[in-house]
């Protein structure tokens, strides 16, 4: 059974956990999971809290391709804004923070009491944030993503896909223990640098991942791997978001990262269900 040390409290993975998305950016490819002001940010979290979201993930910067850039300065202060709405609401909820940014996530951490950290980049896109992570001893989420969120999807090549990417998780999480960093989450980085056929090559083999013995993430929402198979769009893109996270949590996935709480904690209960039997 996984556990994670959040501020010296072990935090049980015994079940699978709903990680809600908090965007607290005007740009976010899914808009209906925007929020642009204080009250927004209090509504879209009372709506994910009373869902049944067990932890909230909070980002100030859009990883969408073509997305405006941000400073560091002002994703800092979007940051700070959602993660102080979310504790004057539900202090003892956990809180991820999705930055790609050292000194973002430092200041996250040791200034507003955010719990996690999550980077899209896998430590590619900021140098100090493996060192970073081990001194701040708490729990980092390891995604893969071939490229930058620029170009990421203008034409993601590989020799071999599952090899690549299993040997890209491996050197960085022996890089990170080797500083001392603990509680690694690997997250295989669905729609990042990868094409439809190897997003769905990589779910085909989820299960993989479970040779790290490492709590595996899964962050499919509403994203073009469901639409673009479906001819939709992500506002119709629920049902295929429900379909992947039944799907990932039957090959072993221990958080789903999503938009859509209520559905996906109908899921979770399901699945659940079925293994007591």
């Amino acid at each position: 059974m996984h556990t994670l040390n959040l501020r010296g409290k072990l935090y049980s993975l015994s079940e699978p956990q709903i990680m809600g998305i908090l965007n607290v950016t005007p740009d976010s490819f899914y808009a209906e999971s925007r929020t642009p002001d204080d009250s927004h940010i209090a509504q879209r979290v009372d709506k994910l809290i009373s869902e049944g979201a067990d932890m909230i993930d909070i980002g100030g910067y859009s990883s969408r391709p073509g997305a405006d850039d941000v400073s560091p300065e002002e994703e800092k202060d979007r940051l700070r804004r959602g993660i102080r709405v979310v504790r004057s609401k539900y202090p003892n909820v956990p809180i991820s923070v999705d930055t790609f940014r050292a000194d973002v996530a430092k200041m996250c951490i040791e200034e507003e009491g955010a719990d996690i950290i999550n980077d899209i980049s896998g430590g590619m896109l900021d140098k100090q944030m493996f060192r970073t992570v081990a001194h701040l001893g708490v729990p980092y989420i390891l995604m893969h993503m071939q490229g930058t969120p620029d170009s990421m999807q203008v034409a993601p090549n590989y020799h071999n896909l599952r090899n690549e990417v299993m040997l890209y998780f491996a050197q960085r999480i022996d890089s990170l223990c080797q500083m001392g960093a603990k509680d690694i989450i690997v997250d295989p980085g669905f729609g990042f640098g990868k094409t439809l056929d190897h997003n769905y090559e990589l779910l085909n083999h989820l299960e993989d991942f479970k040779v790290f013995n490492l709590p595996l993430l899964v962050g499919i929402s509403r994203k073009s791997m469901i639409y673009k198979l479906l001819n939709g769009s992500p506002q119709t893109s629920l049902n295929g978001t429900t379909v992947i996270n039944t799907i990932s949590l039957m090959k072993g996935a221990n958080i789903l990262r999503v938009h859509d709480v209520k559905e996906a904690v109908e899921a979770k209960k399901i699945y659940c269900k079925m293994l007591q039997k």
